[in-house]
């Protein structure tokens, strides 16, 4: 039975991979999607929606994450005008007792707005301490519920380790997503919240063990380590930081990982398109770098 799932679980995930006739404009030896996201809200020149979809077309990225779930209908309007991807939509779930865990009526519409477009809900959680386990029936209890209004739409649920929240580490994702057992319930390795929260820096275990239901990363540049609160250093352009990139991607690439991978913006302050362009070179050279190595 488990390895029943876990081929289930791979064949699902592999239909989030970017097919490789649309993504040579990346040469990525994963046949990984890379796109950003968090690109709007420090961005100085302000873009609209509009804006920010030609930029996207013209430095040659394939589509874009975007945050909660308002605007979702003019955020996919303007990607559809230029053929982009909506890849990810990022939201939050309450499990205080006694809240309403997220807004379902705004949900069941959104789900509506991505039927069949292979999205995927990045879901932080908020209600309890940092990897409470007591927490975890609750939590499944919702997540079950979610899972199945998302069924009819080909989306994917991922929870999002983020700090301070909830699920905080990936150690806790992977358990309430064992948990919840469901076919579209996933686990998503964001590096800057993983640098910030595990002084291990061993993350090839966490990926291993994250498998099958490792459906997204996210990768920004980095600094190795940063004992001051802010996230300046752990979020930087792709093409800064001392922590090795690349060295991780050649573990993804390793352990059979490809999947999305989100490009961390959030913080980034100057003219979004100058950072984006940059980093999008960055890409480019590491996945060159890795063809090379095979």
């Amino acid at each position: 039975m488990k390895t029943q799932t876990f081929l289930l679980l791979a064949v699902l995930a592999s239909q989030f991979a970017v097919p490789a006739q649309t993504a040579s404009n990346q040469q990525s030896p994963t046949a990984s999607a890379f796109f950003p996201f968090c690109i709007d809200w420090h961005d100085a020149k302000k873009r609209s929606f509009e804006q920010q979809a030609q930029m996207l077309k013209e430095l040659g990225y394939p589509g874009v994450g975007h945050i909660w779930l308002d605007k979702i209908e003019e955020r996919l309007a303007t990607l559809d005008a230029v053929g982009l991807r909506l890849f990810q939509i990022t939201t939050t779930v309450d499990i205080a007792p006694g809240k309403a865990p997220y807004d379902a009526a705004r949900f069941k519409e959104v789900l509506a707005l991505i039927k069949d477009r292979r999205v995927q809900f990045c879901l932080i959680f908020k209600g309890a301490p940092p990897s409470d386990t007591s927490a975890d029936s609750h939590a499944v209890e919702i997540l079950r519920e979610m899972s199945e209004l998302a069924k009819d739409s080909g989306a994917q649920l991922l929870l999002y380790p983020h700090q301070k929240n909830w699920i905080e580490r990936v150690e806790d994702s992977i358990r309430v997503a064992d948990k919840v057992d469901r076919p579209n319930v996933g686990v998503m390795f964001n590096l800057c919240h993983w640098l910030r929260v595990d002084p291990s820096r061993d993350y090839r275990p966490l990926l291993m063990g994250a498998l099958p239901r490792l459906w997204a990363v996210s990768i920004n540049g980095a600094d190795d380590r940063d004992e001051e609160p802010s996230w300046k250093r752990y979020i930087q352009p792709l093409d800064q930081g001392s922590f090795d990139v690349g060295t991780l991607l050649k573990t993804l690439n390793e352990i059979g990982y490809h999947g999305p991978i989100g490009l961390q913006c959030y913080g980034i302050g100057g003219d979004a398109r100058e950072h984006l362009a940059r980093s999008l070179m960055k890409w480019r050279d590491l996945s060159r770098q890795l063809e090379g190595a095979r």
